[in-house]
């Protein structure tokens, strides 16, 4: 999905993500305390940190309290986002918000001077390309990385088959009205059920198999390429880059 035409350009889209659905996502603190763990093991003194497809920079911020010396660069192609983002980094010098649109390797021009990567992240932004080129931006990740350097996508994958897809939407549906209801007591589930089944972002789902990704991690060349969290359709996956000269100071 590319930015011309995109929902996601829409303010209004921006903040029912960030306000109604991101925050619901069931999971999240056990997906950010895997994803905090491979990075301390893997990468324990990371430089440069990428927050790829951003959104309000949620996983980049995470990292950068985790390890307040190293820079973040946060990228998206969303201007509703990329304001949430700033607002959400003011007054943080060690970060800087990039805007370019990853649907295309053009993206890798607006990095200039902070490539290459000592770890790469991102959340629930690649599954609105095509299979095709999701695996080359995946390469073009494995490129920018430093030697050592980790990737780690958090993600809204496929499931295997009618019947799991099925048990996903009843168990994020369950969450959502969970969370909605705590906003207002009287919303429904039925409610909850209509908006998300007709949400305006749907139709830019281009979902794949974790299995699948991690098999294209491996062919472009990652090592200890894994599946670290799995709840329904939600993933985190990732590997690293080969370690022939470690950035990543620590041990491995």
């Amino acid at each position: 999905m590319t930015e011309q035409g995109s929902k996601w350009q829409t303010e209004a889209l921006a903040a029912v993500y960030l306000e109604g659905v991101r925050r619901a996502i069931p999971g999240a603190e056990l997906q950010f305390e895997v994803l905090r763990k491979i990075v301390k093991r893997w990468c324990p003194r990371p430089r440069r940190i990428l927050d790829l497809g951003c959104g309000d920079g949620i996983i980049g911020r995470l990292l950068l309290k985790i390890y307040p010396h190293a820079h973040g660069v946060f990228l998206d192609f969303s201007d509703p986002m990329l304001a949430a983002t700033r607002n959400k980094l003011a007054g943080n010098s060690h970060a800087v918000v990039l805007k370019a649109d990853f649907s295309a390797p053009s993206w890798l021009d607006a990095l200039g001077k902070w490539i290459p990567f000592d770890v790469v992240v991102s959340g629930f932004a690649i599954h609105h390309q095509p299979d095709v080129r999701k695996r080359a931006l995946y390469a073009e990740v494995y490129q920018n990385l430093a030697p050592g350097g980790v990737f780690l996508n958090l993600e809204h994958v496929a499931s295997a088959t009618r019947s799991g897809e099925k048990l996903f939407d009843d168990f994020f549906i369950d969450h959502l009205h969970q969370f909605h209801r705590r906003k207002n007591p009287k919303t429904t589930r039925k409610e909850i059920e209509a908006t998300y089944y007709h949400r305006p972002d749907k139709q830019e789902n281009i979902l794949a198999l974790v299995d699948t990704q991690c098999e294209w991690l491996r062919q472009i060349g990652f090592e200890n390429v894994d599946c670290f969290f799995r709840l329904f359709e939600l993933a985190l996956f990732g590997g690293r880059r080969s370690t022939e000269t470690l950035n990543c100071a620590g041990p491995c």
